[in-house]
């Protein structure tokens, strides 16, 4: 099971007593945790699912001693991002993850205009050099002028494991921001719906027949007429910091979709701090992402 070329990630399950005699579609699904689409990517290949390094049938019963096998990584690159070099500084990095700290004004997927200059392209570029065989599998979003820490996964079976903890307590996403304004109270909860902005391809706005949005906020620290705010995500909405802090009257310094452009040309908006627990050994894992030289001159 050694591929020539590529450096392939499987997870493995020693098969003990209490496991003999159970279908290995019961093994992988209930003791490994893959779901059914993740299965369905791997096991027409040779190495994609075997027990002591013989292809099996989901249905195929083990036995004490054995060795149940999965691939995990993608049989294939046809749906990734064209590698291509670029700026890329990697925090943290794994069999399974790979933290990023994206600078503001890449984007992170390729999109029209930008085929070969966004974090995916930059990250399979270094997958490829590494003789790697990992995906590009972002686990949430950072807007173009975002800054800070991005959580990818290099194969579906940990984005989906990482997705299923957005949004609850085992997945913290904690950014910083320099707010126009003061909000008051200093601490609080912001809970408004979001929904688009009529007649603007991207933009948003509070809306009471929209999505449930909430974010909480602190202000960290006060300095005249702005505020450095400390925010953290009870929701993903599309631009929802940005728009929840703007409905407080305190847009955020920089952006000029809901306040003003200047000084630093962009929206002054950092992801400063992930915490998760790792798609596969289930380790609580932190990472923490100082603020970038021109938010730092807000300050």
């Amino acid at each position: 099971m050694v591929n020539s070329s590529l450096t392939v990630r499987y997870l493995t399950l020693p098969i003990s007593p209490e496991l003999a005699g159970i279908e290995v579609n019961t093994l992988l699904r209930r003791h490994l945790g893959l779901s059914g689409t993740v299965l369905r990517r791997v096991k027409w290949l040779d190495d994609g699912i075997t027990v002591d390094g013989v292809r099996v049938n989901v249905r195929c019963r083990v036995a004490v001693g054995q060795t149940l096998s999965v691939r995990l990584s993608d049989p294939d690159t046809v749906n990734q991002p064209w590698p291509t070099p670029g700026p890329l500084e990697l925090v943290y990095e794994d069999e399974d993850l790979a933290i990023v700290d994206k600078p503001p004004g890449v984007l992170v997927h390729p999109s029209h205009g930008h085929f070969a200059d966004t974090v995916g392209n930059h990250l399979m570029w270094h997958y490829q050099n590494n003789r790697e065989a990992a995906g590009f599998h972002p686990v949430h979003r950072l807007d173009q002028g975002t800054s800070g820490l991005l959580v990818t996964a290099k194969h579906p079976h940990g984005q989906q494991k990482l997705a299923a903890q957005l949004h609850t307590g085992a997945f913290l996403r904690r950014y910083l921001a320099v707010c126009q304004g003061v909000p008051q109270p200093p601490q609080g909860v912001v809970q408004a719906p979001l929904g688009p902005r009529p007649g603007h391809p991207t933009a948003q706005r509070v809306d009471p027949s929209g999505k449930p949005a909430r974010t909480r906020y602190q202000v960290a620290r006060a300095l005249g007429d702005r505020a450095l705010v400390e925010l953290e995500l009870d929701t993903g909405r599309t631009h929802q910091i940005r728009v929840h802090m703007a409905h407080l009257g305190c847009p955020l310094v920089g952006d000029g979709l809901y306040g003003s452009p200047a000084p630093i040309g962009r929206p002054a908006l950092h992801s400063a701090r992930v915490e998760l627990a790792h798609p596969i050994t289930g380790q609580r894992l932190a990472w923490d992402c100082p603020l970038p030289p021109d938010i730092q001159t807000l300050l």
